[in-house]
C-alpha cells in the first residue's frame, strides 16, 4: 500500500471514529435529559402507521390487531414487552422488557414499533 493511500484510509477511519464518538456522546446527553421522567409506551403498526399510548403504571395486557398480525404486549412493573408474538421468528419477544426513555422494540413481521416516550409538560 503506498503511502497516499494509507492516508486516505488513515483520514477516513478518523472521520468514522469521530463521528461515532458524536452520536454516542449526544444519545448520553439525550438519555441524561431524558432521566428521571415519566415515560409510557407508544406502539405504532400498520400501513397507516397507526399509534397507540400505553400507559405503564398499569399491569396488564394488551393485544393489537397491526392488520397483518395480533401482536401481544404485557406492561408489569413499568415497564413493556412484546409476548407470545404470531410472527414466525419471535425476534421481538428477544428484546425484553423495555422501560427507559428512547429504548425500542420492533415486529417486522407485524410491521410494528414498540417505544419508550418521555411525557411531554
Amino acid at each position: 500500500m503506498n503511502k497516499k493511500a494509507l492516508k486516505q484510509n488513515l483520514i477516513f477511519t478518523a472521520v468514522i471514529l469521530a463521528a461515532a464518538l458524536g452520536l454516542l456522546l449526544l444519545r448520553r446527553w439525550n438519555a441524561a435529559q431524558t432521566a428521571g421522567l415519566p415515560v409510557y409506551a407508544q406502539l405504532i403498526y400498520g400501513e397507516a402507521n397507526t399509534t397507540v399510548d400505553i400507559p405503564l403504571d398499569e399491569d396488564g395486557r394488551y393485544d393489537v390487531d397491526t392488520g397483518v398480525y395480533t401482536v401481544h404486549l404485557e406492561v408489569k412493573d413499568g415497564a413493556v414487552r412484546f409476548v407470545d408474538s404470531p410472527c414466525p421468528d419471535h425476534i421481538c419477544e428477544h428484546y425484553g422488557f423495555l422501560s427507559q426513555a428512547d429504548q425500542q422494540a420492533v415486529c417486522m413481521p407485524a410491521r410494528a414499533v414498540l417505544m419508550i416516550v418521555p411525557k411531554e409538560g
